[in-house]
């Protein structure tokens, strides 16, 4: 007699006829929503409702089957608060931005590239290490910055916070100080030279009339030749230290013997009797004022 299944298919073929044996008898079951909850936020003519199946007659109706199918944060308004979960997003998306905001939109690029420029006139390498210089540099930038940052807890949060002014005006009154800090560090020329690329007219006086995308770029020019400036005056006594070491291992027939060995000596104890440190941070933190 010819085999038309085989063990494997039998198997499955039991297994399918089991299953929807179990189907067919099981009882059917009805879920319903949970409870009022008295918990929850929110008046109660706002929070989400269902009519019943089949009842809208036209598009608007059936829009307010389910009110959830949009979402709305009121602030401050009735017995309302924002979402737990809204709250940990937006702070999520700051921290992310926070370091883009903090290189580009402060005083650390002036600070760090100071500070590596220093580094590396010294010529001592890894010393110091790059994770003090940017906590140092951090630091720096939240002393000179500390004014800018009280006049935007002042102006935009607390109020906004007490619900006295909007998202809008709330996010306006933040910008002005950051606009008035980076407009102080920027050379007109660089300004102009982004507003011509722009297209955008300008006349010199207004700094409203300036839009971030021009501000911005203008400002990190700025500060780039504000810091390579200070890094090429901070090299010039090194240089010096270097040539007269170099000069007089060259008279006394060394040449093999590296100049940057004998000089490193001679260069840090310039720095320390100088009290560098002092010098350099002390000079750097004024430009800002």
């Amino acid at each position: 007699m010819k085999k038309f299944f085989s063990g494997k298919q039998i198997v499955k073929i039991v297994c399918l006829l089991l299953a929807v044996g179990i189907l067919c008898i099981s009882d059917s079951k009805i879920a319903y929503a949970s409870s009022y909850d008295s918990n929850l936020t929110g008046e109660t003519d706002n929070r989400t409702y269902i009519n019943e199946a089949g009842s809208a007659d036209s598009a608007d109706e059936l829009n307010e089957l389910n009110i959830a199918n949009t979402v709305t944060v009121t602030y401050n308004d009735g017995n309302g608060q924002v979402n737990g979960t809204l709250r940990i997003l937006i702070t999520l998306t700051l921290i992310a931005l926070a370091p883009t905001l903090i290189i580009m939109l402060t005083s650390f690029t002036r600070i760090i590239i100071v500070l590596h420029f220093t580094r590396a006139a010294l010529n001592t390498q890894t010393a110091p290490p790059n994770q003090v210089l940017i906590g140092l540099a951090l630091f720096l930038t939240f002393f000179i910055m500390s004014p800018v940052l009280t006049e935007i807890n002042t102006n935009a949060i607390v109020p906004f916070e007490a619900g006295q002014i909007s998202q809008e005006e709330a996010f306006d009154n933040a910008l002005d100080p950051i606009r008035d800090f980076m407009y102080r560090q920027t050379d007109i020329k660089d300004v102009r030279l982004f507003l011509e690329i722009d297209g955008t007219e300008w006349n010199g006086e207004n700094l409203d009339e300036i839009p971030m995308r021009v501000l911005i770029p203008a400002f990190i020019i700025g500060e780039l030749r504000t810091a390579f400036i200070i890094g090429f005056v901070i090299y010039i006594p090194f240089i010096v230290i270097d040539m007269v070491v170099a000069s007089t291992l060259m008279g006394m027939g060394m040449m093999m013997l590296p100049p940057t060995t004998i000089s490193l000596p001679f260069k840090i104890l310039l720095f320390v009797l100088a009290d560098g440190w002092n010098l350099v941070i002390g000079n750097l933190v004024k430009t800002f004022y």
